[in-house]
């Protein structure tokens, strides 16, 4: 398995069980960035479904059909997903993503890592 993939948009790697996925700074995703995401995070997922830390802050915007893209084929083998914003803008884009593209899979955003990262350990069943 990789360890890791990093294109001209984000670095994903595979931590503890979790998939950390940070986008780079001021990128814009359309449709194609949003194809081009998910296709190396299935690569490096080689069919198995993860908990996701996304670290949203470097992105400047994001348009709805790239929006709806990530809420419905982007959501394939995520367990549930933490997004980490750190100014007005990148959390209006992920309040907004989370209420208009309703993403199949539990998502919640936070301002702290430590918080995000709590609760994907929370949500990893304990057997």
């Amino acid at each position: 398995m990789k360890e890791h993939i990093e294109n001209e948009y984000a670095k994903f790697w595979i931590e503890k069980d979790i998939l950390f996925f940070v986008y780079k700074n001021g990128i814009s995703i359309d449709q194609s960035v949003a194809t081009k995401i998910v296709e190396d995070r299935l690569s490096l997922q080689q069919g198995k479904a993860f908990l996701i830390f996304c670290d949203m802050r470097g992105i400047k915007s994001i348009n709805k059909s790239a929006r709806n893209y990530l809420a419905i084929e982007g959501s394939v083998l995520i367990k549930a997903v933490a997004l980490l914003v750190n100014n007005p803008l990148t959390s209006a884009i992920s309040g907004f993503y989370i209420k208009t593209s309703d993403p199949a899979i539990k998502t919640q955003v936070f301002t702290k890592k430590e918080d995000a990262l709590e609760f994907l350990n929370n949500e990893t069943p304990k057997f």
